[in-house]
């Protein structure tokens, strides 16, 4: 995948990478966001519903092998599992097509995201970290989320632990667009539900686990053989619902539709190596399913690219 041929995205990109890094430390071959994180295999079944939605081919054949990514926030590689900063949790998915022939969804444990642009999200990590006012006064991330109301939508909305990776709940932030044997477009967000239902732990509950613990217990929860899988659902847009914009959310009301199930089989082999090599890419490339315009899918992509090329070249 080659880097955008806009400067500007490009630019942002880069800086964004930095000031990441900048926050977090850079630590070779380490992502500067959401840098602890554990790679597994799994399969993916779909239902007869997604048919009728997209021509994608893994929405059309009957399994499809998946790696999948669990991952904590930040990029501190060793941030511990009970850390506040290690919430929102993310999720990877990729689902392999063929040789080098693959599309990507990425999703996190809020269904909120700070800001609309990536120039938007440069300023917000950037006001993270500016020095406090000399005369007191509000910072500038008190400046900042006063005018950005998505951003303190975002830093309020609660991001509690869950008590295993099998018991979270993910959303993709962005909106995609879905084209079936007709034409017929359906915009829609992504949704994954843990088949066991979402469970989180209280401070009480958070204090007696040790630092590792969704890292540790997800491992042993395969290797015993207990079920680990997810729905894949999808919220659809209705007329008139804004697509372009990941800070605004649609109604619950809208239409959920189960397009398969995501199972969780192994944990990858010589993982640090994988994960090292993998670049998720948030844009789909696949026939059947388009990117909105929303203006952060580009930009989102250009730094998984950045920072991935760093990765692999640490």
């Amino acid at each position: 995948m080659p880097l955008p041929s806009d400067p500007q995205i490009l630019k942002t990109s880069q800086e964004l990478v930095s000031q990441l890094q900048t926050i977090f430390g850079k630590h070779a071959g380490i992502r500067p966001a959401h840098g602890k994180g554990l790679l597994l295999t799994g399969t993916f079944q779909p239902s007869k519903e997604a048919a009728t939605l997209s021509t994608a081919p893994h929405l059309n054949q009957p399994t499809t092998p998946l790696t999948i990514r669990f991952s904590n926030s930040t990029g501190l590689p060793n941030i511990p599992d009970i850390d506040p900063n290690a919430n929102p949790r993310g999720i990877g998915i990729r689902f392999n097509l063929g040789d080098h022939v693959h599309t990507d969804i990425i999703a996190h444990s809020t269904p909120h995201f700070p800001t609309r642009t990536g120039a938007e999200f440069l300023e917000f990590l950037r006001a993270l970290v500016a020095p406090a006012p000399e005369k007191g006064g509000p910072s500038a991330v008190e400046q900042f989320l006063g005018r950005h109301p998505a951003a303190l939508a975002f830093v309020s909305a609660p991001k509690p632990a869950p008590s295993s990776f099998a018991r979270e709940a993910f959303y993709g932030v962005n909106a995609m667009k879905f084209i079936n044997e007709e034409g017929k477009e359906t915009y829609f967000r992504y949704r994954i539900i843990p088949s066991l239902g979402e469970d989180h732990l209280d401070g009480a509950g958070l204090k007696e686990k040790g630092p590792e613990f969704l890292f540790e217990e997800l491992p042993k929860r395969l290797e015993s053989g207990e079920p680990t899988s997810f729905k894949l659902l999808a919220q659809i847009a209705e007329e008139g619902d804004v697509v372009d914009d990941c800070t605004v959310h649609w109604p619950e009301s809208r239409k959920l539709v189960e397009l398969g199930e995501v199972r969780v089989e192994k944990v990858m082999e010589e993982n640090a190596k994988e994960q090292k090599k993998i670049i998720f890419d948030p844009i789909p490339r696949v026939k059947g399913i388009e990117a909105s315009a929303d203006p952060l899918l580009e930009m989102r992509a250009s730094v998984y690219l950045v920072s991935g090329r760093e990765r692999r070249a640490a």
